[in-house]
């Protein structure tokens, strides 16, 4: 008998969420389900990640980052 697939998706460790406004304007990054920091632009995102011990090799990866209210490119206020 061969396994299948597991349904389950794990959710991404780093999350990024919505641009609030600031000055400057700022979006929060949750790690594992936790605010840890403010970020300014992705370098904050990589710092943030990196003292969690986490390595990013791709922003892109929604397996490693989830951004929420805007991609990576994404910072400042509608």
């Amino acid at each position: 008998m061969t396994e299948s697939a597991s349904p389950y998706i794990s959710p991404a460790r780093i999350t990024v969420l919505a641009v609030q406004p600031g000055d400057p304007p700022f979006r929060l990054v949750e790690i594992d389900g936790e605010v840890v920091s403010a970020a300014t632009s992705m370098v904050d995102v990589l710092a943030a990640a990196s003292a969690a011990g986490i390595k990013v090799h791709d922003l892109d990866d929604p397996t490693v980052v989830r951004w929420v209210g805007g991609g990576k490119f994404h910072w400042r206020p509608h």
